[in-house]
């Protein structure tokens, strides 16, 4: 086998047969690195700030420095950086760490915070300060963009540039103390002011927020930087491999600048992949914030919110999403993934695992006229088509049960292949029945269908030779379980809603939602709980809701459909 080559198992399920997977990038600089004996032990490390819930393109990122952990046998750190307290609260920390251990990865020993160095930090800008590499800057946030430049024109030096280290250092205890106001002034590096990167044109490394830190109090009112504090944490920690997304790039000089002149314990490299963009969605931490704050949906865990907590309410799998990360593989290259990739995904893992069940949406009554009234018949049916493991499920049969609204027609052609006036069809696990008459309301609308059982079809076909043209599901009329079902699909009806200067709000979709009430479930989905999921038979994947359920008055989400229907019309289907 190749160096440049990983095992992983056939992808046909029951397989035996091995193939082989071409390293990505980072896989190759890590097992280079290993065996050129640059570092006996690998750490990573999973480094987001804690002002907000994590999306699908955190997942990616998730996968890749956990899994590269585990794959060389190294570890993952998890730190919040934790650098901005004005927007960060204990709410992000904690759906953050249920979302990491959610998605199945443990972090190396107690979770970090940026914020846990402070002191550190603190003493290493006084560090730039005696080395001549840091001043206090007097200019206002407008004036220092004005002295900054731009792309094709160099900035120019700030007049408090000279200031002596004295003057620095005492300037900077000030800061501290809290002597000086918000805005009023900050502590920069002293790099190059004509340099082609921006980000070297001596950034800040403190500024002053009198915020209360859910970490440290009011301990502070002087926060470090993010691309101050980053590096260096990442040098604490002794991180070998310091993993990040393309649009750090341009920072990576100014990362290597900082652990360059400042006396840290070690010396970790940074490595860019390319970010996740997934069609038909908005990843921006502020769009997807805005959804929130204007209730467009029902909060960061809304099923229709790219964030890991909305997919884990509307039912996705860890599974699932992990194999969607290990597809669409880390690359340098910036790109756009259709989410029928991660649908897929989803689809692939339920089908496989997923008991089935039978649930009813738009109920429509039908009596079995030859069937006794009074009698209840225990229906033994396999919880999965494929799964033995899975077991067996007992279901009540009776003489009326429901049926869905769109599975019975007076008349219809040849490709209606569910119930038919003088036509017949099987009841899934049950009898072959054919109906007889409709019943109609004074406003002409279907209230019941009355049928007969064939009788000796429980499990073999009509002895009369003439056979059902379909299956379909159905639940007893008497013995059953009410519930709610919210049928989801895509939040936005334009592939890119937030490109060429679009209003993403514009593009949200009308019928991202469907709320239907009334709703009848088999009996056994009693016993549903939240975390797993159920294919109603013939509708798609469900889960219980973590939200909204309560005793007696279950609420499923759809988690997906049994195929894409996106955008297609009843005939296209």
């Amino acid at each position: 086998m190749s160096d440049n080559h990983s095992t992983i198992g056939a992808a046909d399920a029951g397989s035996t047969e091995v193939k082989t997977k071409p390293l990505h990038f980072i896989q190759q600089i890590i097992r280079k690195d290993l065996e050129q004996g640059l570092h006996k032990k690998i750490v990573t490390r999973f480094p987001p700030e804690p002002n907000g819930y994590l999306h699908i393109g955190h997942a990616k990122s998730i996968c890749l420095n956990f899994g590269m952990a585990e794959e060389f046998g190294g570890a993952c750190n998890l730190r919040f950086d934790d650098t901005n307290p004005e927007k960060e609260n204990e709410e992000f920390v904690n759906s953050i760490k249920q979302d990491v251990e959610w998605l199945g990865f443990k972090w190396d020993g107690a979770v970090r915070y940026t914020s846990d160095y402070f002191d550190q930090l603190h003493a290493w800008a006084v560090h730039l300060i005696k080395s001549g590499l840091a001043f206090v800057c007097d200019l206002s946030a407008e004036q220092m963009r004005e002295y900054r430049g731009t792309l094709i024109e160099p900035g120019k030096n700030s007049p408090f540039r000279e200031r002596s280290v004295d003057e620095n250092l005492e300037l900077f205890e000030k800061m501290r103390a809290g002597a000086f106001e918000e805005g009023t002034c900050s502590l920069r590096a002293k790099i190059d002011m004509t340099s082609p990167n921006i980000n070297l044109r001596d950034p800040i490394i403190y500024r002053i927020k009198k915020a209360h830190h859910h970490q440290t109090g009011d301990k502070w009112c002087i926060y470090p930087s993010y691309d101050f504090a980053h590096g260096q944490s990442d040098a604490i920690e002794g991180i070998t491999h310091s993993i990040c997304t393309l649009e750090f790039e341009d920072h990576k000089p100014l990362y290597d600048w900082f652990i360059q002149h400042l006396p840290v314990p070690a010396v970790p490299r940074q490595y860019e992949f390319a970010r996740l963009n997934i069609n038909y969605s908005v990843t921006s931490k502020r769009k997807l914030k805005q959804l929130v704050d204007e209730n467009h949906v029902d909060g960061w865990n809304d099923p229709r919110m790219p964030t890991i907590s909305g997919m884990r309410r509307r039912g996705f799998t860890p599974a699932a999403l992990r194999d969607f990360c290990e597809r669409i593989g880390v690359t340098r290259s910036d790109g756009i993934v259709d989410v029928g990739v991660l649908e897929f995904c989803v689809r692939d893992d339920l089908d496989k695992n997923a008991p089935r069940a039978m649930c009813v949406l738009k109920p429509l009554k039908v009596t079995l006229t030859n069937y006794p009234a009074e009698q209840v018949e225990t229906l033994v049916v396999h919880n999965h088509p494929n799964r033995d493991d899975l077991g067996d499920r007992t279901i009540p049969f009776t003489q009326t049960v429901f049926i869905e609204q769109e599975d019975f027609r007076e008349e219809a052609n040849k490709k209606y292949k569910r119930l038919v006036a003088g036509k017949r069809v099987r009841l899934r696990g049950a009898y072959v029945i054919e109906a007889d008459e409709a019943i109609k309301d004074s406003a002409g609308n279907i209230v019941e269908v009355r049928a007969r059982i064939i009788e000796g079809t429980l499990g073999k076909d009509p002895a009369d030779g003439v056979k059902p043209k379909g299956v379909i599901h159905w639940v007893s009329a008497t013995n059953n379980l009410d519930c709610e079902v919210r049928l989801y699909n895509r939040l936005f009806t334009d592939e890119a809603p937030d490109a060429g200067g679009k209003n993403f709000l514009d593009c949200i979709n009308p019928d991202s939602l469907e709320i239907l009430q009334g709703c009848k479930a088999e009996i056994s989905l009693a016993g549903a709980v939240v975390g797993n999921s159920y294919q109603f038979e013939r509708q798609g994947y469900f889960c219980l809701d973590s939200k909204y359920s309560s005793a007696g008055k279950p609420v499923f989400n759809r988690t997906i459909s049994l195929k894409d229907s996106f955008g297609k019309t009843e005939d296209q289907e």
